[in-house]
């Protein structure tokens, strides 16, 4: 059996498995889209939203990249914020990252990788912004770990800087801005930063006529 065919296989038997447990369960689910939370997430296959937080479809609203960027020029990124925000209504957004990020480390690194480069110059400007931080953390693995971190909290604020989280924070009071990072050795999500509605931010990132 090829590879692919056995995910079809699992597919079927998953589907069948749902609908003993529940007959009403896909017919329900296809009616209705109501998640509390947008996650953006890492592309690694590791980190799969639903499974490390014990979440059901429908329940979570799903946007991945190389090391969970939030970058401005990044349209597919901001189509899901703002279809997220502004028609689903989530009280939550999540930016996760993952410890031993191989985006992150790449961005720390001075190897040529193609358009990769092109992505990982943004995790670059963050590694700029804290590199005295982390120039004084010797053990590597820990100095990556720490950039890790570093990034997620970035990637919330870059999100705080968006017209369309300044809107829903002004009009509605939400979303609630997390930054969090799995661990792969663990299994648990370490909590790093949040950003609850109107928190404030430097000025100059600040739109006055939303």
């Amino acid at each position: 059996m090829r590879s692919f065919e056995k995910l079809l296989l699992e597919n079927k038997a998953w589907a069948h498995e749902k609908v003993e447990e529940d007959p009403d369960y896909f017919n329900r689910l296809a009616k209705i889209q109501t998640p509390e939370f947008l996650w953006i997430g890492c592309s690694d296959s590791r980190v799969p939203a639903n499974e490390i937080t014990g979440t059901q479809p429908g329940e979570i609203f799903v946007q991945r990249n190389i090391a969970n960027m939030v970058v401005h020029t990044d349209f597919n990124l901001l189509s899901v914020l703002e279809y997220a925000v502004e028609h689903l209504h989530v009280k939550h957004i999540i930016v996760c990252g993952h410890y031993g990020c191989g985006g992150v480390k790449a961005a720390m690194g001075h190897h040529n990788l193609g358009i990769i480069n092109k992505w990982v110059r943004n995790i670059k400007d963050v590694y700029r912004i804290h590199e005295q931080e982390l120039l004084e953390i010797e053990e590597e693995e820990e100095r990556v770990n720490r950039m890790v971190e570093l990034n997620v909290q970035e990637q919330v604020l870059n999100l705080a800087k968006t017209s369309i989280v300044q809107k829903a924070w002004k009009y509605d009071q939400r979303p609630h801005l997390h930054g969090w990072v799995y661990g792969l050795n663990n299994g648990i999500l370490k909590p790093i930063c949040d950003m609850h509605p109107g928190t404030h931010i430097d000025h100059i990132y600040e739109y006055d006529d939303l």
